[in-house]
């Protein structure tokens, strides 16, 4: 399915976020408070936008996992368009975030943007991300939420329910079903309180959520233990 709309899959997350969806990744970005010698892990990464910024933000390397190879093929490109020295300093390889190919206390700071919510098993996956951070390292988690405000609320049932599925569709010229099953995770997916708590769980301390675009989308964010 993701395979079928990576050729469109930025343009789609332009479009579609009202171009915010860079502003949340550099929410992303500082919340992760990259330092000189840090080693960044990037999960579900897709087209390496936020792999990108990591590594534009001064971390020493930075690795991007996603399941997609076709994603990667793209975020390969898009980095050797990078200028200066950013660019090699960024790895992709393909790879599960249930079972990341990575020893323990690897990594200073570990993100995931607008993925935990596609992984079949996410405390799984967080109970891995505790396992290759070290500890006093950061996670990062960005997804989308449900306003709180009743009107914002409903236009975003709305848009994400009946405008976006169509006119991404359009867009990408997918015929997977991909716009259609994508707005369906977000209105399932655990509430906030759960996903702090799946945080706390492993071993992230002081797990908190900062509130974006009138809660359309929330950056979480905590410290490993030790």
């Amino acid at each position: 399915m993701f395979a079928a709309i990576a050729r469109r899959y930025d343009l789609n997350n332009r479009v579609h976020s009202l171009w915010r969806d860079q502003a949340w990744r550099k929410r992303a970005v500082k919340r992760a408070r990259i330092r000189p010698g840090d080693v960044a892990l990037d999960v579900a990464c897709g087209t390496g936008d936020l792999t990108q910024a990591l590594a534009l933000a001064g971390a020493e390397r930075v690795i991007g996992l996603d399941f997609t190879p076709q994603m990667l093929d793209l975020a390969r490109v898009k980095r050797e368009r990078l200028s200066g020295e950013a660019g090699g300093r960024i790895e992709y390889l393909e790879g599960d975030a249930q079972a990341l190919p990575f020893e323990d206390d690897a990594f200073a700071a570990l993100t995931i943007a607008f993925g935990i919510r596609n992984v079949q098993q996410p405390e799984r996956a967080v109970a891995e991300f505790a396992r290759v951070v070290k500890p006093g390292g950061r996670l990062v988690i960005l997804e989308f939420d449900r306003p709180g405000f009743a009107p914002m609320r409903w236009f975003n049932d709305f848009y994400c329910g009946w405008v976006m599925p169509r006119t991404a569709t359009l867009i990408s010229g997918d015929r997977s079903g991909a716009y259609k099953y994508l707005p369906k995770t977000v209105a399932s997916f655990m509430s906030r309180p759960a996903l702090l708590g799946l945080m706390a769980a492993p071993g992230f301390e002081g797990a908190k959520a900062d509130t974006l675009t009138f809660g359309i989308c929330a950056c979480y964010y905590g410290v490993r233990a030790g």
